[in-house]
């Protein structure tokens, strides 16, 4: 771990051991830098800690290709060891710029693996007053592993967490409380591409040898998971890195809808198997064509990407979820659990949700005790109204409640059509957590939560191409305008809303405290009622 001079934490240790921040510094920054084999990466993040949570303020990437070591020697090279001072320079100018407390840097397989890796990293101590830490590749799996903790929701079903990167693939059998089995192989996208691809497009028997290498160096990794898996369990297979998300930009840019994010995004074995078909044919001139390739990333996408095929194929998994959180993320969230910002640890994945939500609408302004309370009245409607107003299983609760959270997260830009920007704002920040789509519902639930409903013609409803999503939006977005058309006072008189419905009408009952009178939200509840006769067909009564 390196600190960066003049910023230390040490004065700051006892505020963060009581998780209360000083009034002057509510947050606390932190970056994380990887030095990997093809690429080196800055994440800097804001944490919080009364929310337990962190947001990224900065995330920078550069090429700087390690792994391109000397042939003979194993060693690295004078020029790319240059490239990578040059990007550790300008990340520290980067991360003193942001003021970061703590600065926490990780070297993985090409540094590890080289025999002059410990002369450059005492080089980078020299040179830029930086300490670096050599992980190995069970603590590469173990980074990676919370770093996709922290943005994904994972429940009691075991996942797979697969990671590609440049020197070595770490595959992780893990759940929301721990990590059954780490695992780190020697092959990757640069190794592969260095040792066996020198043509391309690889011949059909170097492609078939290069098949059967991937398998073997696996096998060990799969075996070892397969052992630790139950016998009932099918595990959901969720992939990061770089070759990944690329495999999910090119994947994505077939879709109706491309998506807005990679993190959240599915895709089928069948999808990336007619993909590699293609991919395997290309020459390196054609694949650059390919819009969401960069020039490296197209040299090594075929080696990389069979190493995902082989592994979907060995485990027998159809399905693949990406992740854009990884080993940096991971780096912040073991600095959080180690400076006792995680008191609850692995049981800090069970509310994910509620925490970004939380965390998003404390950014946006939101006055949350309304918003709460708003939250409130939308799952009791939820749940009085099954059969009647929506037809929801289980699927849009969770996202009605984000949605009733951030409804009015647009109110400081705009109040007479803040629902417009309520729509923008959540569906460019971050909800860890949610899928794309589910992120996307949420967002859209809060733009139709009150004014028009949804129409063709609206951006907002073109990103849905599935009937259930469109039709847990609208159903929701129900629910919350008439839960936020009680929302008309700074201090909410509405203590409780129980609805019932019989063929043709549906009545809400309203109480208060201290039998406060409810007149103004009697008249905005009736606000709703061409709404809901639309629609639904029904009449409505509010009886007080």
């Amino acid at each position: 771990m390196a600190s960066l001079e003049p910023f230390s934490f040490d004065n700051k240790e006892s505020q963060i051991e009581g998780l209360i921040p000083s009034e002057e510094h509510e947050h606390y920054r932190v970056a994380a830098i990887d030095i990997g084999t093809n690429s080196t990466h800055l994440l800097v993040a804001s944490v919080d800690p009364s929310l337990h949570t962190f947001s990224v303020d900065l995330a920078e990437k550069s090429t700087t290709r390690l792994g391109e070591r000397d042939s003979d020697s194993g060693e690295l090279t004078q020029l790319a060891m240059e490239r990578v001072l040059e990007t550790l320079k300008r990340f520290k100018d980067l991360a003193e710029s942001y003021h970061v407390e703590q600065l926490v840097i990780v070297a993985t397989s090409a540094v590890r693996e080289a025999p002059n890796g410990s002369d450059f990293l005492f080089q980078i101590k020299e040179q830029l007053g930086l300490e670096v830490d050599l992980i190995s590749g069970s603590e590469e799996a173990r980074l990676i592993y919370l770093g996709t903790l922290s943005g994904m929701p994972f429940g009691e079903n075991p996942y797979l967490i697969i990671d590609i990167g440049g020197g070595s693939t770490e595959l992780i059998l893990a759940d929301g409380i721990d990590a059954r089995a780490l695992t780190s192989t020697r092959i990757g996208a640069v190794r592969l591409q260095r040792d066996f691809v020198k043509q391309d497009p690889l011949p059909l028997s170097r492609l078939e040898f290069l098949r059967t290498f991937i398998q073997g160096s696996l096998e060990p990794a799969v075996d070892k998971i397969s052992r630790r898996l139950k016998p009932e369990e099918n595990p959901m297979m969720v992939a990061t890195s770089g070759t990944a998300l690329a495999i999910g930009s090119l994947l994505g840019e077939e879709e109706v809808n491309p998506p807005l994010k990679l993190h959240g995004f599915k895709f089928s074995r069948e999808k990336l198997d007619q993909l590699v078909e293609t991919l395997v044919h290309l020459n390196p001139a054609e694949r650059r064509k390919l819009p969401a390739l960069s020039d490296r990333r197209a040299e090594i996408i075929v080696p990389g990407a069979l190493i995902l095929q082989a592994t979907m194929k060995m485990m027998d998994i159809n399905e693949i979820v990406l992740s854009e959180s990884a080993l940096r993320e991971g780096l912040i969230f073991d600095w959080m659990l180690r400076k006792g910002l995680l008191k609850d640890g692995f049981n800090f994945q069970s509310n994910i949700r509620q925490r970004t939500v939380l965390h998003q609408s404390k950014r946006f302004a939101v006055n949350r005790k309304r918003a709460e309370n708003v939250a409130k009245n939308a799952l009791s409607l939820y749940e009085d109204t099954y059969g009647v107003l929506h037809q929801d299983k289980g699927e849009g609760r969770d996202l009605l409640w984000a949605a009733a959270m951030l409804h009015a997260s647009g109110q400081h830009i705009n109040i007479s059509s803040y629902h417009k920007h309520s729509w923008y704002l959540i569906r460019h920040g971050e909800l860890l957590g949610y899928s794309h789509i589910e992120h996307l519902m949420v967002a859209a639930i809060a733009r139709y939560h009150r004014r028009s409903l949804p129409k063709k013609s609206h951006s907002s409803w073109q990103v849905f191409s599935k009937r259930e999503h469109r039709r847990i939006v609208s159903e929701m977005a129900i629910l919350l305008r008439l839960a936020a058309s009680l929302d008309r006072r700074p201090e909410p008189a509405v203590t409780s809303i129980k609805a019932k419905a019989t063929s043709s009408e549906i009545s809400f009952e309203l109480k208060s405290q201290n039998s406060q009178d409810l007149s103004l939200e009697k008249w905005s509840l009736m606000n709703c009622s061409s709404v809901i006769r639309e629609i639904y067909g029904l009449r409505v009564k509010v009886v007080i």
